[in-house]
């Protein structure tokens, strides 16, 4: 029996053994799409306790602490620190077989020197360890990154965000060797459909300086704001939408419909997408321009809980697979910009594990001269971060493209505790490479499978995104 999470953790053959250890531990890691807030870095936030770091914000706690039979009120709502972290402890055990029990584990082990197991009745123990090592100097959240080997974040913000902390952190000479970029995601101006458009339209234009009486306008303050995360290093945009479409019209009709929505009617969901391809026609030429990546998160059933909804708001843990058929939409889309010559470099991840042949066979549509693997499939994403999950997107983008080329891991995390994410995506890396060279299904030339290995945990990210 292997003891549990040794140096060897989830490394199989010694094929594996020495990919990880010689090849892919030493990398830096570019984390280039994650929701970690910029004014935390910029302020080099101290934490008062491993509740705020852990379960501040962390929908993927919260759901496995509900699914326990605990109170919201012990989860999200007014208990105490200690209360919350006590009931996370009590469920953890039963997480077997989920990676939140590897994740917590690697955490610990790395960030505090925990080598134990933590339960409901260690949970004294590790609170006081981890509130104890937190107050360290170099345990702010800077030196969470340092420690973690980052060199590149690429965080998730608005067009009408100031991007303030981003130019705080830029100006500030102690962050030098931690670059931190922000990436574009302009979902609330292509969302005409959802509540709240009408007054998202007039903070876009205020931030941006344009008043926003027609689509043009639209895109002009969409334009200008990407002219000011252009200064600050932005590589790349984000939408996370519920499906992506391709509905084609006029500008005569979109110019209708976005009337039509700022008069306060509403929309059909025919009306929407034509809307919504136009933006997004718009913003993927203007990606192409600018040299960034668009980067297309697609396929979750959002809010599904109406009570929880009503209570928490979005975004706590209420989200699921969506079974939405999109190859028409994604292709449609690609195609549209392919044609003029302005399809930026594209990432794309679907919710849907069953999307993942779908992607790959797509990629070889479109791919271009940019860059190696200008089309990629992204990284196993929310509910496929977990071993089958990141098992299946690697061997699926192997078969049906080149896992050489893949650009790797991200934490899309709140955490800055996260980054032992890239840590377990590697150990699988090499796992799964080494059983391939172990059955001799690929040589065992180490010069070259190291070499493969190093690209997807580091070089591809850097070259791809330009860094």
């Amino acid at each position: 029996m292997k003891p549990f999470m040794d140096k060897d953790f989830l490394l199989t053959n010694e094929t594996a053994r020495t990919l990880y250890h010689t090849y892919a531990a030493p990398m830096p890691i570019i984390d280039y799409h994650c929701h970690i807030n910029p004014a935390e870095i910029a302020a080099d936030r101290q934490f008062d306790n491993i509740t705020q770091v852990w379960l501040g914000g962390d929908h993927y706690k919260w759901r496995m602490i509900r699914s326990n039979g605990v109170p919201e009120e012990e989860v999200t709502g007014g208990a105490s620190d200690r209360v919350k972290f006590q009931r996370f402890t009590e469920a953890l055990p039963r997480a077997i077989g989920n990676p939140m029990y590897h994740w917590t584990h690697l955490e610990l082990k790395r960030y505090f020197g925990y080598d134990g197991v933590l339960n409901g009745d260690t949970a004294e123990a590790v609170w006081e360890l981890c509130n104890r090592k937190l107050q360290e100097k170099d345990m702010t959240v800077r030196g969470l990154i340092r420690r973690s080997n980052v060199k590149v974040i690429g965080t998730t913000d608005d067009p009408v965000d100031t991007l303030e902390y981003h130019k705080q952190i830029a100006a500030d000479p102690t962050c030098a060797d931690i670059k931190v970029v922000p990436s574009y995601r302009p979902d609330k101006a292509i969302n005409i459909h959802k509540a709240g458009f009408l007054e998202y339209i007039k903070k876009l234009g205020d931030a941006n300086g344009v008043t926003i009486a027609c689509v043009a306008d639209v895109k002009a303050a969409l334009a200008a704001a990407m002219d000011r995360f252009d200064a600050l290093d932005c590589k790349a945009s984000d939408h996370g939408i519920d499906y992506v479409m391709y509905r084609p019209a006029t500008d005569e009709q979109v110019e209708a419909i976005f009337q039509k929505a700022m008069k306060g009617g509403a929309v059909t969901e025919e009306e929407m997408e034509q809307y919504a391809t136009a933006i997004l026609l718009f913003v993927g030429r203007e990606y192409a321009r600018r040299g960034w990546v668009m980067q297309l998160h697609y396929g979750a059933l959002r809010n599904t809980n109406t009570n929880m909804f009503h209570r928490l708001g979005p975004d706590t843990g209420f989200d699921c697979i969506s079974t939405r058929a999109c190859g028409e939409g994604i292709t449609g889309l690609l195609n549209a910009l392919e044609v003029t010559g302005e399809l930026p470099k594209t990432i794309l991840y679907s919710l849907n594990p069953a999307d993942n042949e779908l992607l790959g066979t797509i990629l070889g549509c479109f791919q271009g001269t940019e860059a190696a693997g200008k089309i990629q499939h992204g990284s196993a994403w929310w509910f496929n971060d977990n071993k089958t999950g990141m098992e299946k997107q690697l061997t699926d983008l192997a078969n049906l493209s080149l896992l050489g080329n893949f650009v790797g891991m991200l934490t899309d995390s709140r955490s800055f505790l996260s980054y032992t994410r890239h840590e377990y995506f590697r150990r699988i890396l090499c796992n799964l490479i080494g059983t391939w060279v172990e059955n001799g299904e690929y040589p065992a030339d180490m010069d070259t499978l190291g070499g493969l290995v190093q690209d997807i945990c580091y070089n591809n990210a850097k070259r791809y995104f330009g860094f």
